[in-house]
Parts: structure tokens; sequence; C-alpha cells
């Protein structure tokens, strides 16, 4: 059973209460029982738990939130802050994991279908949806599974002409805990590019999202993910992605957390299922002011022939705090599989910290694999350089960081949302954090 310390926090005593409802009101079933029994074993992280000792969530912890909301309407200029100048595409817009069923840029094309997941539980048969899922160890994971109301189905089962642009905007005016759950499934020879963009806000109140993504991807079928955590201080944001590949499928991930909210803990894991199938991670994550950065990946390669490649970039203002945990697991039927990671951090503050620990974990003995991880500081040389070129000491930290961060940014494919996030990098450089 969890320890007494986390059965004191007023978010466990909620989250007990709120499945006991539930419950009470036959709305559980065997996976949401499951997952609840299995989150009250575990109860919340901490830094005794191997994969959280270097995020320390207590003090998050420590505050009262609700599990109940009533519908909120969008605060002025939040939507407006989440557009991508020159990006053609279609547009979603969940406030607090709810769908409105409107989609902004024309009809969706034949093949794409997207359904508020808790429509989709009542009106489809997809397995997908109904699979007993087993968690094993990850807190949060489990806890989204006993708990969550709604988020988005997408199934596509052609190539989409435009991207999906779906915006998640969380506004409350108390405390908060949203739960939403999304699933993706992209079959056999389809083509998606979905971004995601996450903004808040919640003025003096606290809002703590905790998000699940199960995403399929088919034999032969393409997935280009973006996400852009832009979200606001108060923001609390833990998300968790699980990405099942089948034969000869290409996922490219590319993960960018730019300064505002006080938590940020990104699980990736991309599950490489069957033979010749292709992965990119990409991340990019610029802290700032006591923000508390993580992001967690792994690549789990199972059958052979598969190639991976990872690279995570951070540059940590200020006191702010980053960690990078990223293993690679080649299971013994994995042969000739291609792996590398890399993790490159320039700390900047003088307070900053960043914990990086890339793991390689391999049973197959034909492959080939490699890792590293780099901290550094501005470069005094290339600071020379510049400076004596006649470029003022702050703009040239500042051109130093972009040119830091070009290998991620470089890797999107699309122009609109690269210039977006150069410019979104450069705007949150002042000369004091440079």
């Amino acid at each position: 059973m969890s320890t007494t310390q986390e059965q004191s926090f007023p978010l466990y005593e909620e989250v007990v209460n709120e499945f006991g409802k539930l419950t009470a009101a036959g709305r559980t079933d065997k996976a949401r029982q499951t997952a609840f029994e299995r989150f009250r074993l575990l109860g919340f992280p901490s830094i005794k738990n191997e994969d959280w000792k270097y995020t320390n969530i207590t003090r998050f912890l420590k505050d009262g939130y609700a599990l109940e909301s009533p519908v909120h309407s969008i605060p002025a200029g939040l939507l407006e802050k989440a557009a991508i100048p020159a990006l053609d595409c279609y547009q979603l817009v969940l406030v607090n994991g709810v769908w409105d069923g409107k989609v902004k840029g024309g009809e969706l094309p034949k093949g794409i279908e997207v359904f508020r997941v808790a429509e989709a539980l009542k009106a489809r048969s997809n397995a997908v949806l109904f699979e007993d899922k087993k968690w094993g160890n990850q807190h949060f994971a489990n806890l989204n599974e006993a708990l969550y109301t709604d988020g988005l189905f997408i199934g596509a089962d052609g190539d989409c002409d435009k991207p999906l642009h779906i915006v998640h905007l969380f506004t409350a005016d108390h405390n908060l805990l949203v739960q939403p759950r999304h699933v993706w499934v992209v079959n056999t020879n389809a083509g998606l590019s979905v971004i995601e963009s996450t903004l808040s806000a919640t003025g003096e109140a606290k809002i703590w999202v905790n998000s699940l993504t199960e995403i399929i991807v088919h034999k032969d079928a393409r997935l280009d993910h973006t996400v852009i955590q832009t979200a606001s201080p108060g923001a609390r944001l833990v998300q968790h992605t699980t990405v099942r590949q089948k034969k000869q499928s290409l996922y490219n991930s590319y993960t960018f957390t730019l300064p505002g909210a006080d938590l940020v803990r990104n699980d990736l894991q991309a599950r490489l299922e069957e033979d010749h199938t292709e992965t990119h991670l990409y991340g990019l994550y610029l802290a700032a002011g006591n923000q508390l950065v993580d992001n967690h990946t792994l690549v789990d390669h199972q059958k052979a022939s598969c190639f991976s490649n990872e690279l995570y970039k951070g540059v940590l203002l200020e006191q702010s705090t980053g960690v990078f945990n990223g293993k690679v697991y080649v299971h013994k039927d994995a042969q000739k599989t291609n792996a590398f990671q890399q993790n490159n951090n320039l700390v900047i503050g003088k307070r900053a910290t960043i914990d990086s620990k890339p793991e390689l974990e391999i049973y197959a003995d034909d492959v080939k694999c490699s890792h590293g991880s780099t901290v550094g500081q501005f470069s005094e040389e290339a600071l020379f350089y510049l400076r004596a070129r006649g470029i003022g000491e702050a703009t040239a930290k500042a051109l130093l960081i972009n040119a830091f961060a070009f290998d991620v940014t470089e890797k999107l494919k699309l122009g609109a949302v690269e210039s977006y996030i150069n410019q979104s990098i450069r705007h949150h450089i002042p000369a004091e954090h440079a």
C-alpha cells in the first residue's frame, strides 16, 4: 500500500473519494479497477522511486485540487497565443480536455476521423479503447486510467493533406486536476502529422494536467508528432505517451518545452514491436525561473532490423532544474538494431542544474548502439569571435543559444513550425537571462 505520507496529501484523498463516487454510480470497469488498485499500491512517486529520484514533486502535491470542474469559457486572447503564423492546418481546440466537436480549416478529408473519447467509448467497438491496460509502475498513467473522463480519439485510414493542430487550453478559477485521455490510430499505409500546443490561464489557481496518450502506428504508416508546451506559471504538466509501432512504420517525435509551467514531466515510450521500424525522437527544453522540466524516454527495440535516433537538448536559465533520463532497451530477438542517443545541455544560470542519465540495456549481440551526454556553458572562444565583430554580449549569447538549438529545430519538416519555435526561443532569452 502507499505510504502514510502519500495518504496525507489532500490530492490522494480526493482521488480515493472520486473513485468511490464512480464505483457507486456504476461507472467503473475491470480496467479502471485494476489501474486504481495499482495506483493505491504505488501511491504518488517520491525521490525514493528510481524514475523520480531527480524530480521531487512533494511541494506540488501539498496543494489541494478539485477533480470536478464546470465547463469553462476560453479566456480572452488565450487561443490566439497558440496560433502558428503561416501554418495551413486543421485546428481542434480542447478546453480542460474536452473537445467541442468543431474543426477549423475545412472539412477533414475522407479517411480521417475524430471523436471525443467519451463518445468513442459509447459508439465504437475499437479494441484499443477497451483493452485491459497494464501500466506497471507508472504512477500517473494508472491514475489516469482509473479516473479519466474524456479526450480525443483520432483514426487515420489514409493520408491527411494538412496537419492537425490540436490546441489544449487549460483554465480554472480554483485548484484543479484534469486528466485527459487520448487514443490515436494510424492504420496501414496512412500518413498523419499532428501538432499539439499546450497553454494555460489559471490566475491564482493551480492546475495539474495528468495526460495519457496511446498511439498505434500500423504497418507502413507514418506519424509526425510535434508537442509545444507553453503553459503559464501555476500549471503542472505530467504527460505520458506510449507509441506502438508495427512493421516498417515511421514515427517522428518533436518535443519543445518553453519557460512557464512550474513542472513539466514528459514520459515518452516508443515500442518497436515489429521488424524494420524506424523511430526519431527530438527534444528541446528551455527552462527558466524555478521551473522543473523532466524528460524520460524509452526506446524499446523488440524485433530485428530496426533503427532509432534520439537527440535531446536543454538550455537551463536562472535557477531552473532539468532532468533527462533516456533508455534504449534492445531485446534478444532485436538483432541488427541501430540505436543512437544523445543529450546535450547548456547550463547558463548560476543556480541552474541538470541531471542527465542516458542508458543502454542490450541483450542482442549484432547491434550498433551508442549514447552520450554533455553539460557545458558558453564557449568563450565563440563569444570572443562574435564580440570582436561588434556584436554585444547579450546578443552574442542569444545567437549562441539559437545555434545550440538549431540541431533540433532544423529537423522539423514544417517551415512554419520551425519559424514559430525559433521565434519563441528568441522571445524567452531577454538580455537579463543571457
